[in-house]
């Protein structure tokens, strides 16, 4: 047997460490941890006792999912140094002011620099712009760790594609896209992710390569929502229902299935700010991606005000009117909340005095409160003059127009559908959707 990297992990003579257990981090680590010993690492102790006791914090995966997993769980940095082969896959949100927020990320850089040793290799997996790993990582590893990147350690990057709530798309049957600082890297790095992704890995002629090839699946998806949700706005206007529009489109062999909505959550509309970043960098400004972000950004208000219109031509008073909220994270089925657009829709309607009850099956009220300074509705009334249909939760969408009825103040209002699931379904209320 080879002496390499790759062989004493799957002869349980090293270890391999995971930083970050969140929504990425989590199914990495656990996959790896059935056929090696792992260490996943986090800084949030709570958290961590969770995972302990086979609960993943971010409802995505079944207590049977850590069972046969050789792995400790661990918030204590003194563990790391028992591995050798270190995979990073923190967050990389964005600030107030759509910046990069590079802290989480060099934050674990430092971490493993405490830890990294002579030969050690280090992967990072969270969604960064082009160079990222290179000039803003592996300086802080070689600073305080005082080894030589690619000389005593060795690095790479391999963009994670989890995709939250996705039961089709998991980790095993996606291509994994890697990379490595060489030659010899890039296949020690490949051989390891072929051990737990079945559909294959893409070598990646540099690392920055890679960093680019994930920063633009989100932001091609990113540019194509707001081609439809500007087409959404102008077919309002035309009096056209743009999903009916979308469907006869969608009859020619090569039109694209894009729908309008909310673009929230940590990929899509975070991601093309940090390529606008880097594009800004090296002296050019974006047009086309910036443009479909400011799109983007603006639809959760534009929901809010079309909303409110509604209401004013029924002989609502906005003073007293009452508007209720379903669905508040950031995509249906999921538990997660951050940067959920739903919130801009909130804070469209409370601008014209509207009282609003939010209310979702999956998402926590503490963390709402601490996240977004709004607690979610215990109970739906039934005084309501506007119904909000914002996030397709299955719990949701098996509902009928009977079911919504009951919500409305003498059983009449707007019911908005932002989705469009519930075409052609609603005939005594005033449905509008995107």
């Amino acid at each position: 047997m080879s002496n390499s990297i790759h062989t004493k992990l799957l002869e349980r003579k090293e270890k391999l460490a995971v930083i970050g257990l969140g929504y990425v981090g989590l199914p990495i680590a656990l996959e790896f941890a059935k056929k090696m010993d792992v260490i996943g690492f986090d800084i949030n102790e709570a958290r961590v006792d969770l995972m302990k006791n086979n609960i993943d914090p971010s409802n995505e995966l079944e207590s049977s999912d850590f069972e046969g997993c050789s792995i400790e769980f661990t918030a204590n940095i003194d563990d790391l140094k028992a591995a050798t082969f270190y995979v990073v896959a923190v967050p990389t949100p964005i600030d107030e002011s759509n910046r990069p927020n590079l802290a989480p990320l060099l934050g674990a850089s430092n971490t493993v620099g405490k830890v990294l040793q002579n030969g050690d290799y280090v992967v990072f997996e969270s969604t960064v712009y082009p160079g990222c790993t290179e000039e803003d990582c592996i300086p802080v590893l070689e600073e305080i760790s005082g080894l030589k990147a690619g000389v005593d350690f060795k690095y790479g990057y391999s963009p994670e594609r989890i995709n939250p709530g996705d039961k089709v798309h998991t980790l095993q049957n996606v291509v994994k896209v890697v990379s490595g600082n060489d030659a010899e890297s890039l296949e020690e790095i490949a051989k390891i992710y072929e051990e737990v992704v079945g559909a294959g890995v893409h070598r990646a002629s540099s690392v920055k390569v890679a960093e680019a090839a994930k920063i633009i699946e989100n932001t091609q998806r990113d540019v194509n929502i707001s081609l439809i949700n500007e087409l959404s706005i102008i077919f309002d206007r035309l009096d056209i229902n743009t999903y009916e529009v979308l469907e006869a489109a969608g009859t020619k062999w090569n039109f694209l299935p894009f729908s309008p909505g909310l673009v929230g959550g940590h990929c899509i509309g975070v991601d093309p700010y940090y390529l606008t970043h880097k594009a800004k960098e090296v002296g050019y400004h974006a047009k086309v991606i910036l443009s479909g972000r400011s799109v983007n950004d603006s639809m959760g208000f534009y929901i809010g005000k079309q909303t409110v219109k509604k209401m004013i031509a029924q002989g609502k008073d906005m003073n007293e009117a009452k508007v209720l909220i379903m669905g508040a994270t950031f995509k249906e089925n999921v538990s997660d909340i951050r940067n959920s657009k739903v919130i801009d829709v909130v804070n469209e309607l409370k601008s014209f005095s509207v009282k609003v009850d939010l209310v979702d099956p999956h998402a926590s009220s503490e963390e709402m409160k601490r996240e977004y300074g709004i607690e979610l509705s215990k109970n739906i009334g039934s005084n309501y003059d506007a119904v909000i249909v914002a996030v397709n939760h299955e719990e949701y969408t098996k509902l009928e127009e009977n079911d919504f009825l009951k919500f409305f103040k003498d059983g009449k209002g707007v019911f908005v559908d932002i989705k469009g699931v519930f075409k052609n379904k609603i005939k005594e209320l005033e449905y509008w959707s995107l």
